[in-house]
């Protein structure tokens, strides 16, 4: 089976993105991330850690309460402020009659978007430029252009725009791996952390430690210069966003997704152990002004088997993990008003993500 390693190989989820840059608007590096359902929706579940989370409609998605299936999910920039965006998914998606029924007219639905927000504020230089309803409509109807199955665009586009992970340029990434049962499990992430990405000794990005593979270790002499780079342009950027509230706030976001059946319950257990996945490609996580979230979501296409839940489980784990280092290494430099952000590829002279072969999916 032809796969695009990316959360779209869940049969029926689609993924639209929709960003603004000073290339076409001054003052703008943010964006919004649109995951859409199949149009009976998906059950979900969430997880959020670290001291600053930013979210929407999480707590309907309790086992306890009364929601059973979401309609799609929001990543987006913006940090509050970009709340908005799920305004413009959420009018589309009444448009269209999906979301639940609360009347007797098929119009008559509320659709439940559930969302979470980076900190990105300030970092294409204007502090006002956020992503709102327009933008977040633009996601989905991108969303809804996309053919099932579709490459996801990863790097600078929707909520990655203007991610940064330990002062290099983080982004979109995607990944995914169909299980021996030929269950598949998706993640997309939006990788934007206090942590770093990279082990500050060696250079070796932390997630791939952890794919099956030995590390592509860069050389020392690459390494100090890549250092001494990365340190001036984090100087730089201080210096040019001086007039610009610039607090410590970050926040990784995802949605790993699978086509098992799983439970609400199930789904919830799955966002949580796929943190685990963040841990392994991000040092340190989790922190105070971090706001990590992760949506599971279930189309409910394959039945579960036996011991099979544990195997989705670590699956969604090891997507994580892939997908931040498939961020990072798709990422393209930023220099703007707002700052400097060099992207790992720059700095090491690696090629993109994906142009170096499929990774092993390690163990949970």
């Amino acid at each position: 089976m032809t796969t695009q390693d990316a959360l779209t190989d869940v049969r029926g989820l689609r993924v639209g993105h929709a960003q603004r840059t000073g290339d076409d608007r001054p003052g703008w590096l943010s964006g919004t991330t649109v995951v859409l359902t199949p149009e009976g929706g998906a059950v979900a579940g969430v997880d959020s850690r670290g001291g600053a989370p930013g979210t929407r409609e999480t707590d309907a998605l309790d086992p306890r309460n009364v929601v059973e299936r979401i309609h799609a999910v929001v990543l987006t920039g913006g940090s509050a402020f970009g709340l908005d965006s799920v305004a413009g998914v959420m009018s589309w998606l009444e448009e269209q009659g999906r979301g639940v029924p609360v009347g007797s007219h098929p119009a008559q639905v509320v659709p439940v978007v559930p969302a979470a927000v980076l900190f990105d504020l300030g970092r294409g230089g204007g502090w006002r430029s956020r992503p709102d309803a327009t933008l977040g409509r633009e996601a989905v109807e991108a969303a809804s252009r996309t053919e099932p199955g579709a490459p996801v665009r990863q790097g600078n586009v929707g909520a990655g725009t203007g991610a940064v992970v330990g002062g290099l340029k983080g982004g979109i990434g995607s990944a995914s791996t169909v299980l021996p049962s030929g269950v598949t499990v998706g993640v997309l992430a939006a990788v934007n952390a206090a942590g770093s990405a990279l082990d500050p000794a060696t250079g070796v990005l932390y997630g791939e430690m952890w794919d099956g593979r030995p590390p592509r270790v860069p050389g020392s002499a690459a390494h100090e210069e890549a250092q001494r780079r990365l340190a001036q342009a984090q100087q730089e950027t201080g210096r040019r966003s001086a007039g610009v509230l610039r607090p410590p706030f970050n926040t990784t976001l995802a949605v790993v997704a699978t086509d098992a059946a799983l439970t609400r319950a199930q789904a919830q257990k799955l966002a949580g152990t796929a943190h685990d996945g963040l841990a392994r490609g991000v040092r340190p996580v989790h922190l105070m002004h971090d706001g990590d979230t992760v949506f599971a979501l279930s189309t409910g296409e394959r039945p579960l088997e036996g011991t099979e839940l544990n195997d989705v489980l670590a699956a969604g784990a090891d997507g994580l993990t892939r997908a931040v280092v498939k961020a990072v290494l798709a990422a393209d430099s930023v220099d703007g008003p707002g700052g400097v952000f060099p992207s790992y590829r720059d700095l090491y002279a690696r090629p993109a993500a994906g142009s170096e072969g499929p990774a092993v999916s390690g163990s949970a």
